[in-house]
Formats: structure tokens, sequence, C-alpha cells
């Protein structure tokens, strides 16, 4: 007989996280049991997204299909998967790759699941976030991982870093700029190593300075150069200064990197190892370091815990909004209005137009962009618009991918004056009909609110959804308020004004 508690448990307890990284995809599949996670598959397949990136900056189809393919074979272990279940980020190339929309029209195809690509700051995040869940220690760390494209940095003592960093040097990028014919040479090793302490020069002096008491090494790279020290008799792998120089000196010995022939070197990893060991020998002097710790955690787990209640990233965006807030000495009964002005007209409209037009997401960016639509108040009021607009792109914003973040600039950037349709970005995870949607309400929602001291009935105004083809809105205002609130009238008059030529766009008034 199956036991009773087996019998009724229907929930859905595995996760999956797919790392889409500049030299190979990653995919972890785990349960999740009383409070952590049992890995129950580890799936990575080489794609070389960064070696298909030209001198412009875009892809070629051969790395594009690369990758498709490599996702289709994913699928496979995701059928039946709920979308709640399933993250997909993006790192260095995709966040570079100026045709990246190319690939991720062609990724939809086969995998049904959205790609978030995540600026480098936050993919340093979740690194030091999934390095912590399993190098439980408050000592003040310093967590470094070497990628394809970029080279990630975090420091802290708790779950959540004080410092996180993104540095443009890689391994895959590194051997196509310092050993393209892949021949070793001391003066090539030299000139990367240089290139990589010339990326450090901004956060090196902070960091020594940091007294950080322990440093852990994630990822490829580093995995890498801890197991050829296990070949070489190191038996705590322990990356040393010394230990470093000495395998450098017996790297030397060999012209090409076909030569190469450590016991656990990969043929896979055999062509990135020289250019790696050049970036983590610029690290260790440019930082330095003494000594480094290789941990098995890194990007993946950090986003795996982070799926969980007890870590949801919603916790993180809430911490981040309320941080901005906090800095840059918003007026909160305001913002709170205007929030609550939000979520009011929000829930009437989400009610009226099909479900797929709307999903928590993007509903709780709408709330963030209402509570922090005045944080470039003290910059200047006639362009608050614009300058909240350039602080909420270019702040670091934990929490946040980089279409998210952009998102909330966009609908901060057009929640008043004149609409530049053509100055609206164009996004892969949100439709231009909801992006559309989302301004117009956070545009009312502020305009309600434009006589500050006024504590307005939300029941006084109800919207409507005119036209569920175009992004058609009704306003209808009761009658005693509008009597009481003439500007609030003329206000919506030049609304209307700002809405006309938009296409698609109009804003009706009514008042009963």
């Amino acid at each position: 007989m199956v036991p009773q508690s087996v019998q009724n448990d229907t929930t859905f307890d595995e996760y999956a996280v797919i790392d889409l990284g500049s030299n190979s995809f990653h995919m972890v599949v785990a349960r999740h049991v009383n409070g952590s996670f049992q890995i129950l598959n580890r799936i990575k397949q080489q794609a070389r997204l960064a070696a298909g990136l030209n001198k412009n900056k875009e892809l070629d189809q051969e790395s594009i299909d690369r990758g498709v393919v490599t996702l289709s074979l994913f699928a496979e272990r995701l059928k039946n998967f709920p979308p709640e279940n399933v993250k997909i980020v993006g790192t260095h190339s995709l966040r570079v790759a100026r045709n990246r929309n190319e690939f991720l029209k062609a990724a939809a195809q086969v995998l049904p699941y959205p790609i978030e690509v995540i600026s480098g700051q936050e993919e340093a995040r979740l690194i030091y976030f999934g390095v912590v869940q399993t190098e439980p220690t408050h000592d003040l760390k310093l967590v470094i991982d070497i990628g394809g494209g970029s080279t990630e940095l975090a420091m802290g003592t708790d779950i959540e870093p004080n410092f996180v960093d993104s540095r443009p040097m890689g391994c895959v990028t590194y051997t196509q700029q310092f050993f393209p014919e892949q021949k070793i040479t001391p003066q090539a090793f030299k000139r990367a190593t240089l290139a990589a302490e010339q990326q450090l020069e901004k956060i090196a002096l902070p960091i020594q300075k940091s007294g950080a008491q322990i440093a852990f090494g994630a990822s490829g790279t580093i995995k890498c150069i801890y197991n050829i020290l296990l070949d070489m008799g190191v038996e705590d792998g322990i990356i040393t200064t010394k230990r470093l120089n000495d395998l450098i000196s017996y790297v030397f010995e060999f012209k090409t990197f076909d030569e190469i022939n450590f016991p656990s070197l990969s043929a896979e990893r055999r062509p990135l190892f020289v250019a790696g060991l050049a970036i983590l020998t610029g690290l260790f002097n440019a930082l330095k370091l003494k000594e480094m710790h290789y941990t098995q955690s890194a990007l993946r787990e950090g986003v795996l815990y982070e799926m969980t209640e007890q870590f949801s990233e919603l916790n993180v965006r809430q911490r981040t909004a309320l941080g901005l807030s906090a800095q840059y000495s918003i007026d909160n009964k305001h913002a709170n209005k205007v929030v609550n002005t939000t979520k009011h007209l929000y829930q009437q409209w989400s009610k009226q137009v099909p479900s797929t037009l709307a999903n928590p997401t993007m509903e709780s960016i709408l709330y963030w962009a209402a509570l922090l639509h005045e944080v470039g108040l003290n910059i200047n009021y006639s362009g608050i618009q614009k300058h909240s607009a350039y602080i909420l792109q270019n702040s670091n914003m934990p929490g946040f991918n980089e279409e998210q973040q952009l998102l909330l600039a966009t609908l901060v950037r057009f929640h008043r004056k004149s609409i530049k349709v053509q100055s609206i970005p164009s996004f892969s995870l949100f439709e231009p009909k909801q992006v559309a949607a989302l301004i117009q309400i956070l545009r009312l929602a502020v305009l309600i609110n434009n006589q500050r001291q006024l504590d307005l009935p939300l029941e006084a105004f109800k919207l409507s959804v005119c036209d569920k083809m175009t992004n058609c809105l009704s306003l209808t205002i009761d009658q005693q308020i509008s009597e009481q609130h003439g500007l609030m009238l003329l206000d919506l008059e030049q609304e209307q004004n700002y809405w006309e030529p938009v296409k698609d766009w109009q804003l009706l008034v009514n008042v009963c």
C-alpha cells in the first residue's frame, strides 16, 4: 500500500535552472526538500556563443544554431514543468550581442519558457548568493567567477553582498585576443595577465583594503585549475600564489595548447585553459590574493535557491525598491498614494483584458514604477521623468533582470508629458500592448494625485477598456469629486491631448 502522505502529494517539487553562458549552457534540475535542494540532473553542453560574436558584437548564425540545438535537448527534460518552476538566465554574450533578439526568438520556438538576460552586477549577486548557501561562513568573503566572456566579483558577510562588479574579461574572449593561434609564449601570457590587471584597476584598492578573510572561486576555469593542482599532487586543492606560479612555469614547457596533457583537462576545456590561467593570475596580482578555495556552487545554485519562497526574487526586488526610495528621499506618503491608485486602476484593467496580457511580474514592476517615479526630483522637477528614468536605468538593482529594469525605467520615463512611441524600447519578455497599457495606467495614477495634499476616494474612479484591440481606455469620475476638483479635469483634458497623436491610443473621460 502506498503511504497516505505520498498518495495525497500532488505538488510539483522539481525546479530547473538553465544558465546560458558564453562558453557552455548548463541545466540543473533539483527537488526542493526540507528547505534544501536535491540535485537530480546536471547537463552541460558547449554552445560557444562568445566564439560567435563578431567585431560588431553580433552573433553569427552558426552560434545561434548551436545554442538553439542545445536548448532543444534541454526541452526534452523539461516537459510538463510549470513555468514558475523554470528559470533561464542569459549572461555576458547575450548581454553584449546587438542581435540577441534573433537568438531569443529562435530559442522560443524550441523552449517555451522566457529567457531573462541579467546584468553583470546581477550575475555577480546571484553567484555570491549561490556560494553562501553551501559555504556558510560569516567571515568577509570574496567570490570570483571567471566565465567565457566576463569575470564577476562579489564580497560580503551575509546572504546579500555589499559589493558586486563584472569585468569584461573571460577565457573565450581572452583566448581570441591573446592566443589566436593557440600557441603558448611567456610574452602572450604576460599581455593577457596585464590586461586582466588593467580591468581591475578601479576596484583593486577597495578590495585590498576590505580585509576579506577568504576568497572563493567558482565555475569552469577555477574548477579546472583546482583539478590540475590535484593532478600535480596538491592534496587540499587550495590555489595559492606559489602553486599558481609553479603551474605557470609548468605550462610554459608546452608550445601549443594541444600539447598540454594534464589528466583532468578535458578536450573541451583545453583551448580555454591558458587564457583562464592568465586571468586568474591577473586577479591574484591585482587584488593581492594569498589563496583561493574552489566552491562547487555558483550562478545556477543562486538562481535555484532564489526560486524558493524564502529567498524569492520578489523579496529581493522589494528590498531594492525600498532602498532606492530611502536613498533619494522620496515623499513616501505621496508615493504610496500613487501606488494605491495604480493598484486600483490596474486591477480593474486586468479583469477586462485577456489573461495573457496580465502577469504578476509585470504588475509588480508597475507598482515599483509608481513608488519610484520621483527618484529624480532632487535634480530638476521640469525633467523629472527623464532624470528618474536615468537613475533607474543606471543603478545597480538586485533582483531585476535587464528587461525588468529597462521596463521600470521606461514606465517612469513616460509617466508624464509627451509620448514618443518611437523612443519606447522593444522587449522580448513583454508585448508592446502590455507596455503601452502600463504606461497609460501609471500616467493616470500620477495625474489623479497631482494635488499632492488631497486624499481622494479611489472608488470615485472607474477604469474601463473601451476597445480590446487598441489601447483605448475610459475613465469615469464621480460627479461630486469632479465638481470639487476642477484642476483634475483640466489635467485630464491635457492628458487627452498627449494621447491623441499616438496610434491606437485614446482616453475617454466621463463624469457621472
